[in-house]
């Protein structure tokens, strides 16, 4: 009775624990809090920098000069970083040095600012530059994720040996135990 019995109970409970997790997402709120923007208000999350890096490689690579690059970007993307750029901008504009133009600028800006901070002083071609730091923020990016994922593999081991383990033990090993003690009993 029990060797029947036993092998439905567990079926039932890892049937139980496999809807609770896979329904899980739409019953537990996110984490974070989504992007509430209406239509024609500027979102104040920093914008990505590899777009930044894009839009003013794009702008320089068509031959706009770096500070009216800057107001343009700036115009563009919108928030407090637009603002930033466009200050940065008109500063450079007027004939600020680049260490004044940049000053109070947000630490989200500064691998979009750094390329141009090396062009603007030493003369060189922005565009490369540009590239170059995009690519650096992508394969930081990349790296990251690969190293999320394996911490990801890692933390896995426990609940998935959590359910699994005791479903093994009751739908395969129990059964055999059963029945191999009903033989010698």
């Amino acid at each position: 009775m029990i060797a029947t019995v036993l092998p439905v109970v567990a079926a039932l409970v890892s049937a139980a624990l496999a809807a609770a997790l896979a329904t899980a997402p739409w019953v537990v709120p996110p984490r974070g809090g989504a992007l509430t923007a209406e239509r024609g208000q500027v979102c104040d999350e920093p914008p990505d920098p590899v777009l930044l890096l894009a839009l003013l490689d794009a702008a320089i690579t068509a031959g706009t000069p770096v500070p009216r690059a800057l107001v343009t970007v700036g115009g563009s993307v919108g928030g407090s970083a637009g603002d930033a750029l466009r200050a940065v901008g008109g500063r450079l504009t007027l004939g600020a040095p680049w260490p004044e133009a940049v000053r109070g600028v947000s630490a989200a800006l500064v691998p979009v600012l750094d390329p141009l901070s090396t062009a603007w002083t030493t003369g060189a071609a922005p565009g490369p530059l540009l590239r170059q730091a995009g690519e650096r923020v992508v394969r930081g990016r990349r790296e990251h994720a690969r190293v999320a994922a394996a911490r990801l593999g890692v933390r896995l081991v426990l609940p998935l040996g959590l359910c699994l383990l005791p479903s093994f033990v009751l739908l395969g090993l129990l059964p055999v135990v059963l029945s191999l003690a009903g033989i010698f009993l």
